[in-house]
């Protein structure tokens, strides 16, 4: 396994309780100006979930699943709460852990889904005195594992609607909007984001007539943003005619907080105002197929590191509103 003695899993962090939201928000947008009035805001989506954010238990059911399928030791650091990179990473180099393998719970190119992570880990391990060298495995979203997931899952969504309506219903495929100035410094070259997305989206859909969306904005309105929005897009169809909608969140890859409040809850109440029927493919999760991919990614050899100028932090200050979209779960 290409020399690594561990495998850390490297996602955002939720909130596991009530009195955990405004600490881990506060956490999140720490420095950025963003005002109180917003973090109320998506408080409330939280509070109105218990104060529990899906994300940390289901990267403990991934933890489980990945066991018999990896031989090392696994850890688990989150960038924004418990447990942090920087403790995770001090439990590893009191364990003798020398050179780790990162998968990190997102699948494309972008700053806030690839370049942040890595500074991050970076930070952390410049806190950490004999921290573990970390190598993070390549991106996943054309990986035929991470594939077979979304597909079974899409077919398993058209399964659900009314027999009458399966043969007939479009795939709306969504994903967390970005500035579009940093879609457009996505990759080496720039634009990875959105074609890594259409890439995965065409390969899952098999020919089905598809769409790809956005959600979860939460920029000023006088920065362009990826467009559509889901909800909008939603409306649009329907007016066309459209009458069965299957959403897969191919930008995603488990059933948190984005998911859960922007596409079960608002999506689905926009489209039972349309009188739309509408149901949601579940994320990869702990798909067999999934689980086994972290394993075929551990045994490939070593990923070249991204370039330095590879998805650049945004040059432009971050926007007091823009900055909340860290307040959820980001792209994972």
């Amino acid at each position: 396994m290409a020399g690594y003695d561990a495998l850390l899993i490297v996602s955002f962090g939720g909130p596991e309780k009530p009195e955990d939201v405004m600490p881990f928000l506060s956490n999140v947008v720490r420095g950025r100006g963003v005002p109180r009035e917003r973090l109320l805001e998506v408080e409330a989506h939280y509070q109105g979930f218990g104060g529990v954010s899906p994300i940390n238990q289901q990267c403990r059911d991934l933890i489980e699943a990945l066991r018999p399928e990896v031989d090392l030791p696994i850890y688990w650091g989150n960038r924004n709460w418990h447990p942090y990179l920087a403790d995770t990473l001090r439990t590893m180099a009191a364990d003798g852990v020398t050179r780790a393998a990162a998968f990190i719970t997102a699948a494309y190119s972008s700053y806030s889904s690839c370049r942040q992570y890595l500074d991050d880990i970076a930070r952390a391990r410049a806190e950490v005195p004999g921290a573990p060298e970390i190598v993070r495995l390549r991106h996943y979203y054309g990986h035929p594992g991470f594939i077979a997931a979304m597909t079974d899952h899409t077919r398993a969504a058209i399964d659900r609607l009314p027999e009458e309506h399966r043969d007939g219903a479009r795939l709306v495929f969504t994903a967390h909007s970005i500035p579009v100035s940093m879609a457009a410094t996505s990759g080496p070259s720039g634009g990875a984001y959105e074609a890594q997305l259409r890439t995965a989206a065409a390969l899952v859909a098999d020919g089905r007539p598809w769409d790809l969306v956005w959600q979860s904005r939460s920029g000023p309105p006088q920065v362009p943003w990826l467009e559509p929005d889901v909800c909008d897009h939603l409306a649009a169809l329907r007016a066309a005619g459209t009458e069965a909608v299957v959403l897969v969140p191919i930008g995603f890859v488990s059933d948190h907080m984005e998911v859960v409040y922007d596409l079960d809850t608002e999506a689905a109440a926009v489209a039972r105002d349309l009188g739309m029927h509408l149901t949601r493919a579940a994320t990869a999760g702990t798909h067999p197929r999934f689980v086994a991919m972290v394993g075929e990614l551990l045994a490939e050899p070593e990923p070249a590191a991204c370039p330095a100028t590879c998805c650049p932090a945004p040059r432009r200050p971050v926007h007091a509103a823009q900055a909340a979209q860290g307040g959820r779960e980001g792209q994972e």
